[in-house]
């Protein structure tokens, strides 16, 4: 008796014309570690204040990135927004940038454009596109965040510590040094 995985395979060399090797952007290296993690799971980091700005402590988790996982190609992470927290005005000049508000309420600016955003909404911020968000509810939103390429987690894992740890405050100068090193994957607007 002959699979189906045979004929598939007659399939595929008659309309490809031949087996074909998988490119070398197709192999993955052998630092990629698949990953299964559960909400709470991955790197667990808690932003610096910066001095002078009035800014609420908030907590993300790198969960996928060159780090974690060895992706060469995304990042992935998720970040809690306390209420009345926010996220300031800035463009990722070199990486297309997906939220999704997992529940809450924010007021998001793209562009040009402002919209009041509930759970489930969905935000496609394209490579050097401003966006900012306030969180405009009464609880802390879950936010998913996924970058297409990466750079903006070490400016994250820069301004922040691992929970448990101190949270020191930033100076200006330290932020500034720290903007300037990560320019690539970030611009912020002056506040």
């Amino acid at each position: 008796m002959i699979s189906i995985g045979f004929f598939a395979g007659i399939c595929a060399l008659l309309v490809c014309g031949s087996a074909v090797a998988p490119s070398s952007t197709q192999t993955q290296s052998s630092n990629v570690t698949p990953l299964i993690l559960e909400k709470d799971e991955g790197e667990r980091r808690v932003w610096r204040p910066i001095e002078g700005l009035d800014s609420k402590l908030s907590l993300f988790i790198l969960k996928v990135d060159p780090h974690n996982g060895g992706s060469s190609h995304l990042i992935f992470g998720t970040e809690d927004i306390p209420v009345g927290g926010k996220i300031d005005a800035h463009r990722h000049p070199g990486s297309d940038e997906i939220l999704f508000l997992q529940n809450g309420s924010a007021k998001v600016s793209l562009g040009d454009k402002t919209r009041d955003v509930h759970g489930g909404a969905t935000v496609f911020i394209p490579a050097g596109t401003w966006i900012s968000a306030a969180n405009t509810g009464k609880e802390a939103i879950h936010v998913v965040f996924i970058f297409s390429a990466p750079g903006f987690e070490e400016f994250m894992r820069a301004e922040s510590v691992p929970e448990g740890e101190k949270a020191v405050t930033l100076t200006k100068a330290e932020d500034a040094a720290i903007l300037a090193k990560h320019a690539h994957a970030v611009f912020y607007k002056e506040p």
